[in-house]
């Protein structure tokens, strides 16, 4: 692993006092800021250095949860070290993948399990943004900023996502020490952000990564050899590629500079390309400068 690279909640260890530094003064609880008002790309040393952990690191950057380069707002800030949590509250979210599906199963379990608040929506798994379970996580958040516990109640894991979208979620909700109820299904119960069930699936999101990265690269290769065009090529440009290139710079993932590009021709005009197609793109660049740099 790389020295820079943030293992476990170190970001939160950093965060957990103000930034030293004069021209950022970030106060505990939120990223470090440029002179420009954006989250920096970096702790600032004098911060992180003071993380017993960490006072040896050449550098800290920010996690992608804080979105590096976007503008910077203070987040809450954190309750004192060793205060127990005041009272309990639990959001529920409901989810059905078209239209025509009914949410009634899913509210009336949510309401006997005592949530006193449902975030619900009519939208499919494959989409990229889903508005109100963005709002849930984000209210999960602030509430137990401000010292109270919080758990996110979904009748059935799948209603969350499956697979990476689900391991992905739950680092964001451990992140923000938020809890996670199953009313029913594989993943049935609750779940501490410390318990075994995160664990596992940030574990997962890991192994997923990698294996759809491997199976991505494999299908490109496979379609070169055979003469094919490779799907995604329409949409990029040389613009898209200059802004992909700088975001993987700042050591975004795959998904993040994804959400940051957005074609601009085509049927696909607006939207944001797929993890997939950045890789592909920022692959091909990778192989067609690898022979000038050794030239």
């Amino acid at each position: 692993m790389k020295q820079s690279e943030l293992v476990s909640d170190d970001f939160k260890r950093v965060e957990s006092q103000p930034c030293p530094m004069s021209t950022c003064a970030a106060p505990a609880g939120s990223p470090c800021q440029t002179g420009k008002n954006k989250v920096a790309i970096h702790y600032h040393t004098a911060r992180f250095r003071l993380v017993p952990q960490l006072a040896k690191a050449l550098s800290v950057p920010t996690p992608a949860i804080r979105k590096p380069g976007s503008a910077w707002t203070e987040l809450p800030r954190p309750v004192r070290a060793g205060t127990e949590p005041v009272g309990h509250v639990r959001l529920g979210y409901a989810r059905a993948s078209t239209a025509r599906q009914s949410l009634d199963a899913q509210l009336d379990s949510l309401t006997e399990a005592g949530v006193t608040r449902v975030f619900s929506e009519k939208i499919s798994t494959r989409a990229t943004k889903r508005p109100e379970l963005e709002a849930a996580v984000k209210l999960a958040g602030e509430i137990h900023s401000s010292g109270v516990a919080v758990t996110l109640v979904v009748h059935e894991h799948k209603r969350l996502g499956r697979g990476i979208e689900l391991a992905m979620l739950a680092e964001e909700l451990k992140a923000s020490d938020v809890g996670l109820e199953f009313l029913t299904g594989e993943l049935k119960g609750s779940h501490d952000p410390s318990g075994i069930v995160f664990t596992v699936l940030a574990a997962m999101s890991g192994m997923e990564r990698e294996y759809i990265r491997d199976r991505t690269l494999e299908g490109h290769e496979s379609a070169r050899k055979r003469g094919k065009t490779i799907g995604g090529a329409s949409v990029t440009d040389e613009s898209m590629l200059s802004m992909a290139l700088h975001l993987r710079d700042q050591e975004m993932s795959l998904r993040d500079i994804a959400k940051r590009l957005v074609i601009t021709t085509g049927v696909k005009k607006g939207q944001h390309p797929s993890p997939a197609t950045v890789m592909r793109m920022l692959r091909e660049h990778d192989e067609q400068a690898a022979p000038a740099a050794g030239a």
